[in-house]
């Protein structure tokens, strides 16, 4: 748990260089980026398959993981995302920052504040899937490969946020 005797962050500039080290070992390790999304959309072919046998099989999108009778979340993307998890978890208690809490502002009580975190994490996942690629598989593993997709998506990508951010934060006052 957080003890209040937590180790630092670490400085900007050495996270910084260790992601970049991290998505070039990612791509010569791999011959894929980083990415997420890719994931979640897998996750939801599993269920789709399992609560409706036979339709995700018939629908265009889902077909597609499908094919050859593999199970989708035997790919490279599931590996990467659940060793970011646990990842994440062990550094997070290794250095004495772990504390479970719902981040919030002054004008927004929980429940709110939950279903907007919800509608917000459906509607990026949405777009994801639209511009075929997350923030990390596009923004990172596109810019990394100077991909004019990635600049866009980053550019667009700040762009939503800041305007989200300003509407949502004139909501709340």
């Amino acid at each position: 748990m957080f003890d209040g005797d937590a180790r630092p962050y670490w400085p900007p500039l050495v996270a910084g260089i260790a992601l970049g080290l991290t998505l070039l070992l990612t791509f010569i390790i791999t011959g894929h980026g980083l990415g997420a999304s890719g994931f979640f959309t897998r996750v939801s072919v599993v269920a789709a398959d399992w609560l409706v046998p036979g339709w995700a099989q018939n629908n265009d999108y889902f077909g597609l993981f499908l094919q050859g009778g593999a199970n989708p979340l035997l790919a490279w993307i599931t590996w990467e995302v659940v060793g970011v998890f646990v990842g994440g978890l062990a550094a997070t208690l290794m250095a004495g920052r772990f504390r479970p809490q719902i981040e919030r502002g002054g004008g927004i009580g929980r429940s709110k504040r939950l279903g907007y975190a919800f509608a917000g994490g459906v509607l990026t996942g949405f777009g994801a899937r639209l511009a075929r690629g997350c923030t990390s598989g596009l923004g990172l593993s596109g810019g990394g490969t100077l991909a004019v997709a990635g600049f866009v998506f980053l550019i667009g990508f700040f762009v939503a946020g800041f305007g989200v951010s300003y509407l949502m934060r004139r909501a709340w006052q």
